[in-house]
Formats: C-alpha cells, sequence, structure tokens
C-alpha cells in the first residue's frame, strides 16, 4: 500500500503538475478538446494506464471536457501514485 503524503510532501508534488487543482484529499484537473472523439481516446488513453498501473481516476465526460480526479482512497489520502498519475495524464493528452 502507498503512504499518504503530508502537507509539506503534497506542496512539493503540487509544483510538478501546475494545471491540476487540490480540494482536500483529491487533485483534478479539467481537459479540453476539439470534440467528444478526442475525448474519448484520452480517456481511453487514461484506461489503458490506470489498468497497468491499477490506479483509477474519477472520469468525468462533457462532450470536449475531461474531468480527471485521484486519491489513493486505501491510503486515505494522497499519495506519489496520484501524483504520478497526473503526470501520466498530462502526457496522455498531446499523444
Amino acid at each position: 500500500m502507498a503512504n499518504k503524503l503530508s502537507s509539506s510532501e503534497i506542496a512539493v508534488q503540487m509544483s510538478a503538475v501546475p494545471h491540476w487543482s487540490r480540494t482536500g484529499d483529491l487533485i483534478e484537473r479539467t481537459f479540453t478538446f476539439g470534440d467528444f472523439l478526442a475525448s474519448m481516446r484520452f480517456v481511453n488513453r487514461v484506461a489503458v494506464e490506470a489498468e497497468r498501473t491499477q490506479h483509477h481516476p474519477d472520469i468525468l465526460v462533457k462532450y470536449n471536457r475531461v474531468t480527471l480526479g485521484y486519491s489513493t482512497h486505501d491510503a486515505g489520502g494522497l499519495t506519489e501514485k496520484d501524483f504520478g498519475a497526473a503526470l501520466a495524464a498530462d502526457a496522455a493528452s498531446v499523444s
């Protein structure tokens, strides 16, 4: 199981994902694409990575916008897994 990060560790990790915001034990970001199909291609790339790492986001799709949220529920908060997944999602958004 991943270890929950301290507030200072979270602050350091947040600087590596500047487009993400934090609300309590959740980090999230909304991505905007050209159309619905582009949004779904992104969701599929995120899903493949989520299965590979066994770390799954909350996903909200609104036509050309996709909001992802990460938190490590079994650790009771944010862990390095969440920030690694956020970086992977950022990379997938430009693929």
